[in-house]
C-alpha cells in the first residue's frame, strides 16, 4: 500500500493540496486533530449506566487516546469538546452573533428551501421537526460553546491543517486529503439537518505513474458529499464543471455541513429516513421500468436541485456552498500549515474505535458524532480507507499510463482464447456429424430403436453446445474488433468515453432560472403543510358531515395553488382532465359492464364474419 521510488509523500501531498472555499458566515475551519484532543475529554457510555469520564479534559492527548480500552458489548466511548455555557458566555456569544449580523459577514438564507419541494417531503420535514423534540439531540447552546472554544485555540495559534495519506492500489496512486472540523453546525446556523461535535471530510486525488520514469499524471477527483456513493464521486481532473488553481482543485464546501462540492451554489440535498427506504426503492423500479419498458416520462422535468430519482420520502434541507467567505489553500487569503501525514497508519487512527464528539444516543445517528477517518459509527472500517479505488467505483478504470499496453494485452490473450475455441468448434463439428451419420443408418433399423433415440438427444445436446461455441466465437470477434479501434484511439489520443458516462445522479446547484420564486411562493411552501393540517381538523370539528366533499375541495385547492406557484397549472389542467375521463370512464363500464360486453362481442362477431366472407370472394 506504500509508495516507493517516488517523491516524498509530503511533496506530493503539498503539490495537489486543494483549495477550500467556505461560505460566508461559517464557524469553523479544518484543524489539527491534536489541539481538539488536547481541549477534549473522554468518556464512556456503558449500555446500563450513565456515561462516566474517563479521562479529563487536559490531560488527554493522541498517544493515550490510543490505549487500548476493553469493555463490555455495546459500550460506545467518545469525546466531548465542550460544556453547557454559563449566562455570562452565552450573552456573550449572542452579542457577537447581533455584531455580525449586523456586518456584511453575516449568513443570509436567500430562497426558502420547502418551495423547492412537493407536499409530501414538506410534510415529512415538519415529523422531523418534531422528533428532535422526542429523540437525542446535541444541546442548543453546543454549537455556540464550540465557536467560542474553537476561537480561543485560534487566538492561540492561527493554523489551518489537513491530515494527508498516500495510497498505492490498483495501479492508481491516491491523495487523501482527510480534513477535521470541530463541530458541524449545519442545523443550528445554516437551517440544515443535523448539529454535533466533531466532522471528518474527505477528497481524493487519483494519479496515473508512469512507472518508467516516475512521472505522476492527475487523472481523477473524489469529493465526499453527504449520501452520493460510487461513480458519482469523482470528476475527471480535465472536467470543466469544476475549478483548479494551477494544480490545486477547488472545493466549495457547504455551510456547516462541510460536504464538498465541485462548483459554488446552493445543492438541494435530501435525508432519507430508514423507515421509508424500502417504500423508496419500490418507486424507484417502477420510475425505472417506465422509463426503460414503457418509454414513460421522458420529457419531465425535473424539479430544480432535484435528482432523477424518487424523492417523495426524503427530507429536504439546502447545503450553502457559495464560496464567498474564507478561502484555504495555496495563493489564497489563509495557507495550509504543514500537514499531518496519516503513513504510516498512527495508533491514534489505527486503535481509537470511538466517536470523535458527543454521543447523544439519536436513534437516526445524524446528531451523533462521527468515528474517525479509519471507522464507521459501528466500529467496522470505512471502505473510504480500505479500498479507496473501489469507494469511488475507479476500480473497473484503468489508469492512462498502463492503459494501451493492457489493451494489447487483453487482445493478445483473446486471440489465443480463439485458438482454443476454434480447436473445440472443429471438433465437435466433426463429432456432430459423425453422430448424424448414425442416426441416419439407424433410421430404418425398428431393432435399433432405443440407441437411435439415445443418439437423437446427443445430437440435440451436442448441437446446442456447438451453437454457443460458434456464438461465443462470434462475440469474441466483435470484441478483438473493438479493442483494436480502442487501441487505435488510444494511440492517437482521442478521448475513447464521454466527459460524464460514469455519472448517474450528477450532483449539480439548480440555476437561478430554475430556483426563481417569488417572495409569496416561499411564504405558501412554508406555510401551506401546517395550514393543511389545521384545516383538516376545522373540517372534522364543524363539517364532519361534509368530510369527504371538504376533502376533496381542499385538497384540490391546495394542488391547484401549488401547480400555479410551480408554473405547471397547464399540465395540472391536463391531468384533472385524463383523471376525470377515466373516471367517468370506469363509473360508465361499471354501471353499463353487461351491455358493454355484448356490445363488444356483437362488433367483434360482425367484423370476423366480414372478413371470412371477404375472403372467399378473391
Amino acid at each position: 500500500m506504500m509508495r516507493t521510488n517516488l517523491q516524498d509523500e509530503l511533496t506530493l501531498l503539498q503539490r495537489f493540496e486543494p483549495v477550500l472555499r467556505f461560505t460566508r458566515g461559517e464557524s469553523f475551519f479544518p484543524m489539527d486533530v491534536a489541539h481538539y484532543v488536547g481541549n477534549s475529554s473522554l468518556w464512556v457510555q456503558r449500555p446500563t449506566a450513565e456515561p462516566a469520564l474517563l479521562v479529563a479534559q487536559g490531560g488527554l492527548d493522541l498517544e493515550r487516546l490510543a490505549y487500548p480500552y476493553p469493555d463490555e458489548f455495546g459500550t460506545v466511548h467518545y469525546l466531548k469538546f465542550t460544556e453547557p455555557l454559563s449566562a455570562t458566555n452565552m450573552a456573550t456569544y449572542h452579542l457577537r452573533q447581533t455584531e455580525q449580523q449586523i456586518s456584511d459577514r453575516a449568513f443570509h438564507a436567500g430562497r426558502g428551501r420547502l418551495a423547492r419541494v412537493g407536499y409530501l417531503s414538506r410534510f415529512i420535514d415538519a415529523l422531523f421537526s418534531i422528533s428532535l423534540l422526542a429523540r437525542g439531540r446535541v444541546p442548543g447552546d453546543a454549537a455556540a460553546a464550540a465557536t467560542l472554544e474553537y476561537q480561543r485555540i485560534l487566538a492561540q495559534s492561527e493554523q489551518y491543517t489537513y491530515h494527508g495519506r498516500v495510497v498505492r492500489q490498483d495501479d492508481w496512486l491516491v491523495l487523501q486529503y482527510w480534513f477535521f472540523y470541530p463541530f458541524n453546525n449545519w442545523r443550528s446556523g445554516f437551517f440544515g439537518a443535523n448539529d454535533h461535535e466533531a466532522d471528518w471530510e474527505m477528497i481524493c486525488v487519483y494519479l496515473s505513474e508512469d512507472v518508467a520514469s516516475g512521472e505522476v499524471q492527475p487523472e481523477w477527483l473524489a469529493y465526499g458529499s453527504h449520501d452520493y456513493q460510487g461513480d458519482d464521486l469523482r470528476r475527471r481532473w480535465d472536467d470543466p464543471e469544476f475549478e483548479k488553481v494551477g494544480e490545486h482543485p477547488v472545493v466549495y464546501v457547504g455551510a456547516g455541513s462541510h460536504a464538498s462540492y465541485y462548483q459554488q451554489g446552493e445543492y438541494l440535498t435530501e435525508l432519507e429516513l430508514a423507515l421509508f427506504a424500502r417504500i423508496t426503492r419500490a418507486l424507484e423500479r417502477v420510475r425505472v421500468f417506465g422509463r426503460t419498458r414503457l418509454r414513460q416520462y421522458e420529457g419531465d422535468p425535473v424539479r430544480p436541485g432535484e435528482e432523477a430519482g424518487v424523492n417523495i420520502f426524503r427530507i429536504p434541507f439546502v447545503d450553502y456552498a457559495r464560496g464567498d467567505g474564507l478561502a484555504i489553500g495555496p495563493g489564497q487569503a489563509k495557507s495550509w500549515t504543514t500537514p499531518r501525514l496519516l503513513n504510516p497508519t498512527p495508533p491514534w487512527v489505527a486503535f481509537y474505535r470511538g466517536l470523535w464528539g458527543l454521543y447523544t444516543r439519536d436513534p437516526f445517528a445524524g446528531e451523533d458524532a462521527p468515528a474517525g477517518p479509519m471507522y464507521n459509527r459501528d466500529g467496522s472500517v470505512r471502505r473510504a480507507w480500505y479500498d479507496p479505488v473501489g469507494w469511488t467505483g475507479l476500480d473497473k478504470v484503468t489508469p492512462p499510463k498502463v492503459l494501451l499496453e493492457r489493451v494489447i494485452q487483453q487482445a493478445a490473450a483473446l486471440r489465443q482464447q480463439q485458438q482454443g475455441t476454434r480447436a473445440e468448434v472443429e471438433a465437435k463439428a466433426q463429432a456432430l456429424q459423425s453422430l448424424g451419420i448414425h442416426a441416419a443408418a439407424m433410421r430404418m433399423q425398428p431393432h435399433l430403436y432405443k440407441l437411435y433415440t439415445a443418439q437423437k438427444k446427443e445430437i440435440a445436446a451436442l448441437g446446442q453446445e456447438l451453437d454457443q461455441l460458434r456464438a461465443t466465437l462470434a462475440g469474441d470477434e466483435a470484441l478483438l474488433e473493438a479493442l483494436r479501434y480502442y487501441a487505435e484511439q488510444l494511440r492517437n489520443g482521442s478521448e475513447a468515453e464521454p466527459l460524464h458516462a460514469h455519472l448517474r445522479r450528477p450532483h449539480r446547484p439548480p440555476s437561478d432560472a430554475k430556483l426563481r420564486a417569488t417572495r409569496l411562493a416561499e411564504f405558501w411552501a412554508a406555510a401551506s403543510v401546517g395550514l393543511l393540517m389545521l384545516l383538516f381538523v376545522i373540517l372534522v370539528t364543524i363539517g364532519r358531515r361534509y368530510l369527504m366533499v371538504g376533502l376533496v375541495t381542499m385538497i384540490a385547492l391546495f394542488t391547484f395553488i401549488e401547480a400555479t406557484f410551480r408554473g405547471r397549472l397547464t399540465r395540472f389542467v391536463t391531468s384533472v382532465t385524463i383523471s376525470t375521463a377515466i373516471v367517468a370512464a370506469l363509473v360508465l363500464f361499471y354501471e353499463y359492464f353487461w351491455e358493454i360486453v355484448e356490445i363488444g362481442v356483437f362488433v367483434t362477431g360482425i367484423y370476423i364474419l366480414w372478413e371470412n366472407l371477404r375472403e372467399l370472394r378473391r
